[in-house]
């Protein structure tokens, strides 16, 4: 993916990425600022169309946004003039499904995300860890292939976060999606990534991949007892190390380009 920009000058944001996806894989992105995890997850939500090179799901050409691709962004994006049962019951309505039919999955999935009894409240009224609840419960209800989110716990206090953590390793393990995760956090992707892709800038590019048990450790348990196993500190370390040696090259390279 290469960005033309207005001086004449051009950004290239990927450059050779090429992969395939399992499906019911819940695999992590994970790198420094600039190096295309969003980027990435826009073209394979399309909202973006690659310069070059195609992305396909189930065998068909990705051509733009479709309801086999569900996302959910950093920012709940719900509808603020909707109760929370009605924005979990938008995507149903959309394709006009049974009022009978639609109404099950909508009480199942607040019933599965813990807002059952929150229903008729008005999405101001909710915490920032509930609304993204909710933004899950939406996507769901529009039966996706494919769940694309894009830091979003990354808003989240600590305490909420771990728990929304284990929501998201609850609905991979029972609902057999595939999910493609964006993050930050070096911490979540490990806990939540079977696999994980550590991307490396300018271009962005897949610099390593990792196949990692903590995911499958941590459906219905402590996550912060799977964050003591023995393997988990190390890759952390590793990990933590080969982000902070990208962050230092492109530092130094800016501070050349001003030199």
């Amino acid at each position: 993916m290469r960005f033309d920009l207005p001086d004449g000058e051009a950004v290239q944001a990927l450059k050779n990425v090429t992969l395939n996806i399992k499906e019911g894989e819940l695999m992590a992105v994970l790198g420094p600022s600039g190096c295309g995890k969003t980027t990435l997850l826009n073209i394979v939500a399309g909202f973006l169309a690659p310069t070059s090179g195609t992305i396909s799901l189930g065998g068909k050409t990705v051509s733009g946004p479709g309801p086999e691709r569900g996302m959910v962004f950093q920012q709940g994006a719900l509808f603020e003039w909707m109760n929370v049962r009605e924005n979990v019951a938008f995507g149903p309505n959309m394709k006009h499904m049974p009022r009978s039919e639609s109404d099950g999955i909508v009480d199942h999935l607040l019933e599965v995300v813990g807002l059952r009894d929150f229903k008729q409240k008005a999405i101001y009224e909710l915490s920032g860890g509930m609304q993204q609840r909710v933004a899950l419960a939406r996507c769901l209800a529009n039966d996706p292939d494919v769940i694309l989110m894009d830091e979003p716990l990354g808003a989240l206090d600590a305490l909420t976060r771990e728990k929304m953590q284990g929501l998201v390793l609850k609905l991979w393990k029972e609902t057999g999606k595939t999910i493609i995760l964006i993050t930050h956090s070096v911490e979540e992707a490990l806990l939540l990534g079977e696999r994980l892709l550590v991307m490396a800038p300018r271009p962005g590019r897949i610099h390593k991949e990792y196949r990692l048990p903590f995911a499958e450790l941590g459906v219905g348990a402590d996550l912060r007892e799977v964050k003591k196993h023995p393997e988990f500190g190390p890759k952390r370390e590793e990990i933590l190390s080969m982000i902070w040696d990208m962050e230092e090259e492109i530092m130094g390279r800016a501070e050349e380009a001003d030199a």
